[in-house]
């Protein structure tokens, strides 16, 4: 079946939120131009300063902001007719469908939320609200999708 805009998509099929995508890459590089131009705009005396610890702790919180960035930018839902996969940062979900009982996405909400067989609630960070009609959409059908196979 092919894909369309309120229909159930072509399997397999990934979600992946384009606002914190798009903010992350932004933050990323002006953080890199911001230490880069402050570096050079010091003078060597400033330069020779900064002991190694110095340097390395920089470098640190540096790879420590590009992991938690990574983290964001990594999350994602995929709906495969045998499951369903959630990537929130570091931490992925393998689901049957028989386990997805609801798909809600209430107003306000920052994503979506899976309802579980088990009782408990998950979130879904793929499907986040600041991608406002395309976040609808892609919550409508990942419901259609869980309704269409968690009957089977």
């Amino acid at each position: 079946m092919p894909a369309d805009s309120e229909g159930s998509p072509q399997m397999p099929h990934t979600w992946r939120p384009l606002g914190p995508r798009v903010m992350a890459t932004a933050l990323v590089i002006a953080l890199a131009v911001v230490c880069a131009m402050s570096w050079i705009g010091f003078d060597d005396e400033t330069r020779a300063k900064f002991t190694v610890f110095e340097k390395a702790t920089l470098g640190f919180f540096g790879l420590l902001i590009l992991v938690l960035v990574h983290a964001l930018t990594r999350s994602r839902v995929v709906a495969r007719t045998d499951g369903l996969v959630v990537v929130n940062g570091y931490r992925r979900r393998d689901l049957d469908w028989a386990q997805v009982v609801a798909v809600n996405f209430p107003p306000g909400a920052p994503w979506v939320n899976l309802d579980l067989a088990d009782g408990t609630n998950i979130p879904v960070m793929g499907v986040q609200a600041s991608d406002g009609g395309r976040a609808r959409t892609a919550a409508r059908q990942l419901a259609s999708i869980a309704a269409e196979l968690g009957a089977r």
